[in-house]
């Protein structure tokens, strides 16, 4: 879950900065008028399209992204199975069927200590479930079927289309802003040199600006995900994403603190720890939520 995110703001971040380098060595986007002024009008359209662009190819780079940088080996309905594999196929169709997926998403499996489990893919046609094997041998069979419609929400519900688009608002903001901070920093050096001041600095506060941006997509992720639990709920029954949450705070509370970092990369317990960077809200308030 937490991983989805961070994947995908890492490959926004990689790639919106390899488009702006190529813009600038290209020359495309002249947002400096005549008086060595910057044209607002021109630089808001050239941040739109660089800013939309990085989020598009993220989005569409989503699923083979996670399926490399998580090492997911997919599970093909045809192919031979072992009997926990053919189970965890069988939960995603049934879901999805439920949630009313035409295409069913592709099933994966990847080798983890970790509890997890994710959602992924450019639409609702080329998506992917995935889980940890570390979330099979911790969860019984009802916490693993809550766990999966939470996941098959997230699809039906279009999360990463709407995470997309947000991602492209704060990308052109984020090189809006970059742009107009490098050219204040290249007026206080040569004018020779000017230039590559400005090349470098709109990389760095590109990147500066776009952590502070993430903050923005991480409200929005705490805020979807009440929406995919009460989805869940809607499809495997509000007994099991309860029992489910529940067997996630009960792993959370059995792994220290230091563990917690490394292996719990839900963050499925937030207690104690700034909210502002956290892709999930707290587990208690999730499930106080479904419960009421």
């Amino acid at each position: 879950m937490g991983k989805r995110i961070f994947y995908f703001l890492l490959t926004n971040v990689l790639v919106l900065v390899t488009i702006s380098i190529i813009f600038s060595l290209i020359g495309g986007g002249n947002y400096i008028n005549e008086q060595g002024g910057i044209d607002y009008a021109s630089l808001l359209v050239v941040s739109a399209v660089i800013g939309f662009t990085g989020s598009f190819i993220s989005l569409a780079m989503s699923r083979w992204m996670a399926k490399k940088m998580m090492n997911v080996r997919v599970l093909h309905p045809e192919g031979p199975l072992a009997q926990h594999e053919k189970e965890i196929v069988d939960k995603v169709h049934r879901l999805s069927r439920a949630a009313g997926l035409t295409h069913m998403p592709e099933v994966g499996l990847y080798d983890a200590a970790e509890v997890n489990a994710f959602a992924t893919g450019p639409s609702k046609k080329r998506s992917l479930v995935a889980v940890s094997t570390g979330l099979l041998q911790e969860m019984d069979d009802d916490a693993v079927e809550g766990v999966i419609a939470h996941e098959v929400a997230h699809i039906a519900n279009g999360d990463m289309v709407t995470m997309t688009l947000l991602q492209g608002v704060v990308n052109t903001f984020v090189v809006f802003l970059a742009r107009i901070a490098a050219w204040g920093v290249s007026r206080f050096v040569r004018e020779d040199l000017a230039p590559v001041v400005h090349f470098i600095a709109v990389l760095v506060f590109q990147i500066a600006f776009s952590i502070l941006g993430s903050l923005v997509v991480f409200a929005y992720s705490r805020h979807r995900e009440y929406h995919a639990d009460k989805g869940g709920a809607d499809l495997a029954g509000r007994d099991k994403m309860v029992h489910a949450l529940k067997t996630l705070k009960a792993y959370s509370n059995r792994i220290n603190e230091d563990d917690q970092d490394t292996i719990a990369t839900l963050k499925i317990n937030n207690k104690g720890k700034s909210m502002l960077f956290s892709t999930h809200p707290d587990l208690d308030e999730r499930i106080r939520r479904l419960s009421m």
